[in-house]
């Protein structure tokens, strides 16, 4: 059953613009997340990517680590970390770490994809069964992380006690089935893999079994927004936005950015349709319009939680979506100075006619 009210979360993948240095785009994550505090998003995840010019956040915890340290009290976690590219042990260290410093606000999501080409896994030294071994991973990481080890004589310290949340992440029917059977919080990659949304979500409820910490069953799910101050703006940025997305995508590894005129014929050509259509699922249009969108998305994905990402070509444009979307709920209005003191997290209806504060 669909939940009528869905938090807003961001999924901020620390996009390095076609003008922007990687320390611009690092310096971004952190105007985002204070953006989202402000404004009473629900949490802002970070997602491992390697090789990828366009994306910074490869070194996810390290990511983590420098956004909590400049914000003060929204949640913030991965989406995901790639658990075959790292010792469970490694993980349970870096994210209790992570929770002892900043208590109550850290979130683990796990996929178990590389997050790169083969090239370059390869270079992460993962081992081709790494992926196979990714449900004993995950209950090694989470014994971890309860203080009750699976490995004897062996703890994290820091990281045992810590009970940092940990959600599954996938986009297919196999992430679906190990959350249900693990009694996990389940994360779908529909803002870029949408074919499966629907069955994955149908099977991971139907076979939901309870957990003590999850009672019941919990579905995020990915969705891009672009928004602007007029349907005509946003039309215009979604176009740059595809041109980026294809740009990223298929100039992996050339070791020097398209031009123009490349990118023109790769956005029409068979594979820039095919990396086009991965963005099904983006909201497109007004404050007004993307607020009548997600309210539909909810309800098709059947999610408790829809994770934004924010698709925009430059940092002014991505702060200014993130405020647009929220001034669509009428949520904790822009403050002029530092952040509100009691931020209320801004929810979406699934029949998108309402909005509720919690």
């Amino acid at each position: 059953m669909v939940n009528p009210e869905v938090p807003l979360s961001i999924l901020d993948l620390a996009v390095v613009g076609r003008d922007d240095t990687v320390a611009d785009a690092l310096a971004a994550t952190v105007e985002v997340a204070r953006a989202a505090e402000e404004r009473g998003y629900r949490r802002v995840w970070y997602a491992e990517h390697h090789n990828m010019s366009s994306i910074a956040s490869s070194a996810t915890s390290v990511l983590l680590a420098h956004v909590a340290a400049h914000t003060r009290h929204i949640r913030l976690g991965s989406g995901g970390i790639m658990l075959p590219n790292h010792a469970p042990l490694t993980i349970a260290e870096q994210f209790g770490t992570l929770a002892t410093l900043h208590p109550g606000r850290i979130e683990l999501g796990v996929g178990r994809a590389p997050g790169t080409d083969q090239r370059t896994v390869r270079a992460l030294r993962r081992s081709p069964a790494a992926a196979d071994r990714f449900p004993e991973d995950v209950l090694e990481l989470q014994a971890y992380l309860a203080g009750e080890s699976i490995v004897e004589g062996v703890r994290a310290i820091p990281g045992a006690g810590t009970d940092v949340p940990i959600t599954i992440l996938g986009s297919s029917l196999y992430g679906a089935q190990l959350a249900a059977a693990l009694g996990l919080p389940y994360g779908f990659a529909s803002h870029f893999a949408p074919e499966a949304l629907q069955d994955a979500v149908a099977v991971y409820r139907a076979t939901y079994r309870p957990s003590a910490r999850h009672p019941e069953p919990y579905v995020h799910a990915g969705v891009n927004v672009v928004v602007a101050d007029t349907h005509d703006e946003a039309l215009e940025l979604f176009e740059r936005v595809k041109r980026s997305r294809v740009a990223s995508f298929l100039g992996r590894g050339l070791g020097r950015r398209l031009t123009d005129d490349e990118v023109e014929h790769l956005v029409h050509s068979p594979q820039g349709l095919q990396i086009i259509g991965m963005m099904r699922h983006t909201a497109v249009g007004t404050p007004a319009e993307v607020r009548s969108q997600l309210g539909a998305f909810a309800r098709t994905a059947d999610a408790d939680d829809l994770i934004v990402v924010h698709n925009a070509p430059t940092v002014e444009t991505r702060l200014r979506s993130v405020h647009l979307l929220a001034d669509a709920y009428e949520v904790a209005p822009r403050a002029s100075g530092a952040s509100t003191s009691s931020p209320k997290a801004a929810s979406v209806s699934a029949g998108a006619k309402s909005v509720n504060h919690v």
